[in-house]
């Protein structure tokens, strides 16, 4: 007999050996029905493994996230046979569960999306047929004579050591698998494939490029629908096509990876510094400016050149090799290096709008999200140990203030020391408990990552979400105990000893391109009053009202405002609906009624009209919204 403990701590008898899904049967037949693997003893397996003596177990279910990964490494495999089926000579290669969906790499001729009908028809097929799922524990030698034809499989096999191996048969498909997977293939009910693109073996730009045939699996249809509604909600709001819609920005090949920033989108861009500076200057923040070339003995003082060498563009000047920054932090510590600081100067909050550059592979550039080039609101705050807890608390409510502005909603997690790291125990100790006491006195709920902090410090990473429900990770607060060390930093304190200061590198917007174009997904183009490159439009409906559009946009000008003027000899209709397109927050009509009366015809983009609104009033309105970097227009339309 052997004891098996459930999580409610009862305990059952069953006779050894025994499967889950007799475990499972044993509760309900409806519960067994539901149960797509199970974790013995903390270890994740398959329903049909078998139990042999006393167990922890805890079901897995369809309606547990991990069920759900269960799931969709099944599609990806249940893929792999459809691809297979179609395609006998495609090798594969690997296919794992990714955030909301699978891939799976092929080396085979190419594919597109025009393909996908047709390799969904076959897996299907193979889900109709219920193709029971069994794995196999084989030898190395075995596995290795199995997948002779197969190089690929061959490779990650040698990488193995020397022991069982494990397969899964699907009918006449076998794959190299760690598993667990469902009981069959009929669960595979709701799934579809998204898209394709070329991906390198071991993501080595040396090795073979393969197809990356990624897709997406749920339990239940109305699921899937949701999240394929949620994609095209975000297609549409895809600030690659947006920015060039809305000319903000665009890319070109002479830059690879190098945003090209247009008028309108220098405006946007301007909007948030402006208002980045604003908020820093009231948090005691001085800026400054270092340069984006420096010295090898810079980076190798720093660290960069040994750890971050593949990643950094280099120029010889005078013989001399130097590196193009990909971080602002060695440029910081050379400033407060300059001059002797006292404990009194402390805490020293340093913001930098820097431009860095990191050679990011060619694969994975991706509009704003991915570049090669791009500016870090960074800030290096340098402190006494005993202000820790109030800096960290500072930045915190600063970073609230500064989203909550953007209708951004937020979480925290805090990422704790890692196996490999620098600075004595008391250090960490010191170091976590100030980010965690920070934590707790900010007042709101966070995440702990065990373990994911930087080698030289613990952090907090700030995760934004959109108006989709998307999350980002924008915002960093991370303690650095390496960097002063490597450059002697110090300050004069109380005793009249030199002391180690305690450093802070912090973000807010994180890198501002990538910034950019979350706002542009996040309103979708449809940008609050404060930071629409184009305010409003002016649309005189005939000719001989352009004179008097113009001396309105004159008056807009001097209050500081970012309008123009539709003169085009096209009709008003049509200057209204590319208006309408060009998603600018205010359409302002003038005929000659509002030219005797002094007014304006005032239109907005959820198609609000009001006539007769006064002109200075409603400049005075204009102003005060973009001054209170308000989200709605609530206030000019109630004038």
């Amino acid at each position: 007999m052997i004891n098996i403990t459930f999580p409610d701590g009862k305990t059952e008898q069953f006779e050894s050996p025994v499967d889950g899904s007799a475990v499972a049967s044993s509760i309900s037949e409806g519960f067994a029905r539901n149960c797509v693997a199970m974790e013995v003893n903390s270890a994740l397996v398959d329903m049909s493994a078998q139990i042999r003596e006393d167990a922890k177990i805890r079901f897995i279910t369809t309606g547990d996230s991990e069920g759900l990964d269960v799931l969709r490494h099944t599609a990806a495999h249940v893929m792999a046979q459809a691809v297979l089926r179609l395609y006998p000579d495609a090798q594969p290669t690997i296919g794992p569960v990714v955030a909301d969906g699978f891939y799976y790499d092929f080396d085979m001729e190419p594919v597109s999306e025009e393909d996908f009908a047709k390799i969904e028809a076959e897996m299907k097929k193979i889900v109709k047929e219920k193709l029971p799922i069994v794995r196999e524990e084989v030898s190395k030698e075995r596995a290795l004579e199995f997948y002779r034809d197969q190089p690929y499989k061959r490779e990650l096999i040698e990488e193995l050591e020397d022991g069982t191996i494990s397969f899964y048969t699907q009918g006449g498909f076998t794959d190299l698998c760690r598993g667990p997977h469902l009981p069959h293939t009929g669960f595979v009910r709701a799934f579809k494939l998204l898209r394709v693109s070329g991906a390198y073996w071991r993501g080595d730009s040396n090795r073979p490029q393969l197809q990356r045939i990624y897709g997406t699996a749920f339990f239940d249809k109305k699921e899937l629908k949701k999240y394929l509604d949620f994609l095209e909600e975000a297609r549409k709001r895809d600030h690659r096509k947006l920015g060039a819609a809305l000319d903000l920005f665009s890319f070109h090949d002479e830059a690879p990876g190098m945003a090209f920033f247009h008028p309108r989108g220098m405006d946007l861009w301007n909007a948030l510094l402006d208002y980045w500076r604003k908020e820093h200057r009231a948090a005691g923040y001085v800026e400054t400016k270092t340069p984006i070339i420096l010295h090898r003995s810079l980076w190798e003082q720093s660290g960069h050149w040994e750890n971050y060498r593949e990643n950094m563009y280099t120029v010889l000047i005078d013989e001399t090799e130097s590196a193009i920054k990909p971080m602002n932090c060695p440029g910081g510590m050379l400033l407060f290096k300059r001059r002797r600081h006292s404990y009194r100067d402390l805490p020293i909050r340093a913001a930098e709008i820097g431009l860095v550059h990191r050679h990011e592979l060619s694969g994975v550039l991706s509009g704003l999200f991915r570049v090669r080039a791009f500016h870090q609101d960074d800030a290096h705050i340098f402190m006494t140990p005993d202000m820790i807890e109030s800096e960290i608390l500072g930045i915190l409510q600063l970073v609230r203030r500064m989203y909550s502005t953007f209708g951004l909603g937020f979480h925290l997690e805090l990422s704790t020391r890692p196996e490999k790291s620098i600075g004595t125990d008391e250090q960490w100790e010191n170091a976590t408990g100030g980010l965690t006491g920070a934590l707790e006195a900010y007042g709101a709920d966070y995440l702990i990552n065990e373990g994911d902090g930087a080698f030289y410090g613990p952090k907090i990473d700030i995760h934004i979400k959109d108006a989709i429900g998307r999350t980002w990770q924008c915002g960093t607060i991370q303690l650095d105990m390496s960097l002063p060390e490597r450059f002697d930093l110090s300050y004069v304190g109380k005793d009249n000893e030199k002391h180690r200061p305690v450093m802070i590198h912090r973000v807010v917007y994180g890198s501002i391109e990538r910034f950019l174009g979350i706002l542009v997904e996040h309103f979708a183009g449809r940008f609050p009053l404060w930071l629409a490159p184009v305010q409003a439009v002016i649309l005189p409906i005939n000719d001989s009202l352009v004179p008097f559009a113009e001396e309105i946009n004159a008056r807009f000008f001097n209050a500081g405002l970012r309008t123009c003027v539709d003169d085009r000899t096209e009709s008003l209709n049509k200057k209204v609906r590319e208006a309408q397109l060009d998603k600018v927050p205010l359409i302002l009509t003038v005929g000659e009624k509002e030219r005797s009366a002094g007014t304006l015809a005032v239109r907005t983009l959820d198609g609000a009209v009001r006539h007769g609104v006064a002109i200075d009033t409603f400049i005075n309105a204009v102003c005060d919204n973009v001054a209170a970097r308000s989200l709605g227009m609530e206030n000019l339309m109630s004038l």
